[in-house]
């Protein structure tokens, strides 16, 4: 049987950890960042982790 490919995208933005959690960065930090406050791009600095309803979805893209 063959191997099961890791979705490309996915491998791009998430990262999933031992503990069966899945890792993500914030978005809205590439442009447009001159009329957001400087708190506010210093809390998008900060990851996140994927809630567990979507987790399993994206754990499909990740089988490695």
């Amino acid at each position: 049987m063959p191997k099961m490919k890791t979705n490309s995208a996915a491998k791009k933005r998430f990262k999933k950890l031992k503990s069966g959690i899945i890792k993500r960065e914030c978005s809205s930090r590439r442009h447009l960042l001159t009329k957001k406050s400087r708190k506010r791009k210093r809390d998008l600095r900060k990851g996140g982790y994927i809630s567990k309803s979507d987790s399993k979805r994206i754990s499909l893209l990740l089988p490695n």
